[in-house]
């Protein structure tokens, strides 16, 4: 199994609301890629972090492979997710590992 963990800030020039709004967006649009992208075995987007970390929003996930992965990251619909995503979030870091 692929440890799949994505993190971002908010884009500057959205205000408080707009980016609860947009997170909550990001939360529902990845969590839906579940229904339609194979070999994702769990995956969480987290919005409510704790004020002693440096990141906004955390996506969480665990796939089958590390091919499930990369399938994942080139699927049609985890790119316009993406795309979105980009519009909204800035300094995205990731890692992935084998659990």
């Amino acid at each position: 199994m692929v440890r799949h963990i994505v993190a971002w800030n908010y884009k500057d020039g959205f205000s408080a609301d707009e980016n609860i709004e947009n997170a909550l967006k990001v939360k529902t649009e990845l969590e839906s890629l579940t229904q339609c992208i194979a070999g994702i075995m769990k995956l969480e987007v987290h919005i409510n972090t704790l004020p002693s970390g440096n990141r906004d929003v955390i996506l969480n996930s665990l796939f089958e492979s590390e091919e499930a992965l990369a399938a994942y990251q080139i699927h049609p619909e985890h790119r316009r997710v993406s795309e979105f995503v980009g519009t909204v979030m800035q300094n995205r870091t990731c890692m992935d590992y084998y659990e």
